[in-house]
């Protein structure tokens, strides 16, 4: 999508922090971290929102939560706990309308979030 940001940055339009990439994931850190590690893992394919996600979308979907891992394992974060969170829809906080995963870690985090 012409006008997205994280099209974008999947594209090389925009220069971003890269913590892994493959064919179909890009993940890069968080211009705002909310813990010491926080990064954004983006599938290159453009999906809205978890709710337009196609039965067709499931593989790029599951390789989002294989790269979070090893990103989790390079940033040294693996052993002691890391958390994933996604967004979907306004309500839930969504500000990039492009599937991404929050993977973050370094810190400890309490339940229930949010």
């Amino acid at each position: 999508m012409a006008d997205c940001l994280f099209c974008k940055i999947a594209a090389k339009q925009i220069p971003a922090k890269v913590a892994y990439e493959d064919d179909e994931v890009i993940a890069f850190d968080d211009i705002n971290p909310a813990a010491p590690v926080h990064v954004l893992v983006v599938p290159k394919k453009h999906i809205a929102t978890l709710n337009d996600a196609q039965p067709g979308d499931a593989q790029v979907l599951g390789k989002l939560m294989t790269a979070a891992a090893q990103v989790a394992a390079d940033r040294g974060i693996a052993g002691s706990g890391w958390r994933v969170t996604v967004n979907v829809g306004k309500d839930a906080h969504q500000l990039v309308f492009h599937v991404h995963l929050h993977l973050m870690g370094g810190r400890p985090f309490g339940w229930p979030p949010g």
